[in-house]
């Protein structure tokens, strides 16, 4: 073999080499992209979401995504919570794009959007009309998408799920079960409570709700309702629980050998003397989603010593209005559940 054999033996292997060197760099790159959500290394501390386009000084709350992540619908409320409308903003050009009004919400109070799994369906809370009537309390109402990946009218689910008392908030697994929070008559709180219930889904039907008492709900006030696509812990907004930090707080029951365990507290990383609560789980299960009230006066107390910077914390994204907060499941001593998408 002559020199300049070697030489053009030892170029095309030189490329060779930095072209698949790159094609593994663009592989990997591309599937740390897959989420558009997604940070790099372990996300152990919680931050703000899309700030200045989902995250801003107004009220929002409860983020929940599409199962490519690529779609963020949430709720905005008109503060104190006179109207609450379904928003949602998509992932375009390497950015969260402008958020748009839902095309079912706008009118009525509507809030809490939660996808399926399979991003097929949207659950979420509303007082809108029922056989003309609008409604004195907040139901359960399904939405779904259509052949052209549009959303069809919403639904109201039966009286297997609703009845005449306040159905908060709901979520469904991957079997199709929808669990949710009432406080209809029986609640271990006595009259006015809430507690956690599920109907599972049967040849296409609900079944009558079940009263959840295995260790998952309480005489506390329980609220929002997560459940992980496999089953196998439910997120919840609990008020005034055991061992909170004041106001709302978001603890976590595990299914163990079938049984729930008692729920726990998700610590100070989740949980602050503020309202912290709707929590969700992104659609790759890694990361946890939840809307906080904390503003500016959080953490190491430091003294206002000018008008000019009161007015700006108060105009601020910390002004004490909901945003939405991101952190790792893993940070809070959770199993990423197991999550199947069609």
């Amino acid at each position: 073999m002559n020199r300049k054999t070697k030489i053009r033996l030892l170029i095309v292997a030189a490329t060779v080499t930095v072209l698949a060197s790159s094609y593994a760099r663009k592989s990997i790159h591309s599937l740390s992209d897959t989420y558009p959500y997604s940070h790099k290394g372990v996300l152990s501390d919680p931050v703000l979401f899309a700030e200045g386009v989902i995250d801003t000084k107004d009220d929002e709350f409860g983020g929940t995504f599409t199962p490519d992540g690529k779609t963020c619908y949430f709720s905005k409320s008109v503060l104190p919570f006179y109207l609450d409308i379904i928003c949602y903003s998509e992932f375009k050009n390497g950015e969260w794009q402008t958020p748009r009004v839902a095309p079912f919400s706008g009118t009525y109070r509507d809030f809490d959007p939660v996808f399926s799994p399979d991003g097929k369906k949207m659950v979420f809370t509303s007082n809108r009309p029922v056989d003309g009537k609008l409604r004195t309390d907040y139901d359960i109402w399904m939405v779904t998408k259509t052949k052209g990946n549009k959303w069809g009218e919403p639904i109201h689910l039966d009286t297997t799920i609703n009845s005449n008392y306040d159905e908060h908030f709901a979520s469904i697994a991957a079997s199709g079960t929808i669990y949710f929070s009432s406080n209809r008559p029986g609640a271990m709180g006595g009259p006015g409570d809430a507690d956690f219930y599920y109907s599972k889904l049967v040849n296409g039907h609900y079944t009558k709700a079940v009263h959840l008492t295995d260790s998952v709900s309480t005489p506390y006030y329980e609220l929002d309702c997560v459940i992980a696509p496999d089953e196998s812990f439910l997120l919840m907004g609990v008020y005034g629980g055991k061992g909170g930090y004041g106001n709302y707080d978001i603890y976590v029951s595990e299914k163990v050998n079938g049984k729930w365990t008692p729920s726990r507290n998700l610590g100070p990383k989740v949980n602050t003397p503020f309202r912290d609560y709707s929590p969700r789980i992104s659609p790759d299960g890694k990361y946890l989603f939840f809307t906080s009230e904390r503003d500016f006066s959080a953490g190491p107390r430091k003294a206002i010593t000018s008008f000019g910077e009161l007015k700006k914390n108060f105009h601020s994204i910390l002004n004490g209005s909901g945003n939405i907060y991101q952190i790792e499941l893993s940070a809070l001593g959770l199993k990423r559940p197991k999550v199947k998408h069609d």
